[in-house]
């Protein structure tokens, strides 16, 4: 039995709704195949080999570090395959699998001559950076990074709006004035001033940062759950309910809640997308994730220092601009899916 078919009618139609806007499904399947791509980073761009075969022996060094005196060379340290020296010892007793792109994100490209930023060429396909790190290689890992930090503080953002919302609305009362009192003096802390403050004191990184964005990014999803509890807690059902004895939080889970998630989900793509846009924008104003690290913000900020190198600026608006339409077409098929206006979808009709 597919997991469709134990659907309810109304979600059974809906589904059927955002199946049947093409541009909607095909953009979500597009942002599922670039987020699963970006997950195996390593796999694509990497400055080790993905398998090496030396004197019938099985080498990952992915998983592994071996010395260079394992392949006959002279130091005792972690084997730099990029070596040219490195990969003779190996090739002359085995073989060596490289993935697609052989640098990783931090991989300084010494052997070019041209000085960096250098154009795009047959080895650095997008070129490289101020720095000579390889563009494609720092924009998969610098991808990955935005959706899982988009993805992450998304749901920590509807798991604290949507709780403090439906306690706020359901219980209302002294509870809901607190609430609402508490909401308006926290959502009016300057949140960047709070970010440059304690970056002179701790050093951001990506759990500290997502920690800190999650702590203020709930209150106006909080107000939209709350304004649908308080609605949806004067339906009869919700008081028959009440009047046979239903215990509140199973009456919440139950009842309430699936209505009111339903300005949730249309609002999720909306919030991924102000994620995205916020990790780049303190990414290239330098408060962000740590200096050096891959990301779309670092990515335009190398390109607004070296407006001779277009490649690089060109690169990070494309990138950008596809990850944001991708979420607007899920957006605005969320919205039609969840529209009570829509008639169910026959076979054959799609209304793009």
């Amino acid at each position: 039995m597919s997991l469709s078919t134990r659907w309810s009618p109304l979600t059974q139609r809906r589904w059927a709704q955002f199946r049947a806007n093409r541009r909607a499904w095909w953009s979500l399947l597009s942002l599922l195949t670039i987020f699963t791509v970006t997950l195996g980073a390593e796999l694509i761009a990497n400055d080790k080999p993905l398998l090496v075969r030396y004197q019938h022996e099985w080498i990952v060094p992915l998983l592994e570090d071996v010395p260079e005196t394992h392949f006959g060379g002279a130091f005792d340290t972690a084997t730099v395959y990029r070596d040219p020296a490195v990969q003779a010892l190996i090739n002359a007793q085995g073989w060596m699998l490289w993935p697609v792109i052989r640098f990783n994100a931090d991989t300084i490209h010494f052997e070019r001559a041209e000085p960096t930023p250098s154009a795009p060429s047959r080895d650095n396909w997008l070129g490289t950076d101020d720095q000579g790190r390889d563009v494609l290689a720092r924009l998969i890992y610098g991808i990955r990074i935005s959706l899982a930090f988009a993805g992450l503080l998304t749901l920590a953002t509807v798991i604290l709006g949507v709780g403090t919302g439906a306690i706020q609305g359901y219980w209302g009362g002294w509870i809901d004035l607190c609430g609402q009192r508490f909401i308006e003096i926290w959502s009016g802390l300057p949140v960047l001033f709070m970010l440059i403050i304690l970056s002179s004191v701790v050093v951001p990184n990506f759990w500290w940062l997502l920690s800190l964005l999650a702590l203020f990014g709930w209150t106006d999803l909080s107000g939209l759950v709350r304004a649908e509890f308080l609605r949806t807690r004067q339906l009869d059902y919700v008081r028959a309910a009440r009047t046979l004895g239903v215990k509140p939080w199973l009456l919440v889970w139950r009842h309430v809640l699936p209505n009111a998630m339903i300005t949730t989900l249309t609002l999720l793509p909306f919030i991924f997308t102000g994620a995205i846009s916020l990790l780049t924008s303190l990414d290239f104003l330098g408060f962000g994730l740590p200096p050096g690290s891959a990301s779309l913000g670092e990515l335009i900020a190398q390109g607004k220092n070296n407006l001779q190198s277009p490649w690089l600026g060109i690169t990070a608006f494309f990138t950008l601009a596809i990850l944001m339409t991708l979420l607007v077409f899920i957006g605005e098929g969320l919205r039609d899916a969840f529209d009570p206006r829509h008639v169910a979808v026959k076979r054959g009709l799609r209304p793009y």
